[in-house]
């Protein structure tokens, strides 16, 4: 069963969405889930190299910007784009997926989840 929860504030103000995105860990974790649609915390963990409470911290502060949404299933937490993220939030979004496609640390990031061992459905192509 899928149960989204939902913590976004009223309305994403453009200050609230770029004081989300300042922090290295926050925007690596955002491109992260936007390419992928969603992801695990722990997939998180293993693709940028950092500890679960690090993830789980910088997720909250996205979380309550309302920037992503999360639902649990059993002991895992997953994250998502926010369904009610407003669009010019997801076009400044893919704007930054784009810029970053290829460059470090983001393509690693990539690299790493790609190859996580025991990620479901998933294949490493190295």
């Amino acid at each position: 069963m899928r149960r989204w929860l939902y913590f976004c504030t009223v309305s994403l103000r453009p200050e609230d969405l770029f004081r989300a995105l300042c922090d290295d860990t926050r925007l690596r974790c955002l491109l992260l889930i936007q390419r992928e649609g969603e992801v695990c915390v722990c997939e998180l963990t293993h693709a940028l190299g950092e500890i679960q409470p690090k993830i789980s911290r910088h997720l909250g502060i996205l979380r309550e910007a309302g920037v992503v949404a999360d639902r649990r299933q059993g002991q895992w937490v997953y994250y998502r784009l926010h369904p009610d993220l407003p669009e010019w939030a997801r076009e400044v979004l893919a704007a930054a997926l784009r810029g970053a496609e290829g460059e470090e640390p983001y393509a690693t990031d990539r690299e790493g989840l790609a190859c996580m061992p025991g990620r479901p459905g998933q294949r490493c192509s190295a």
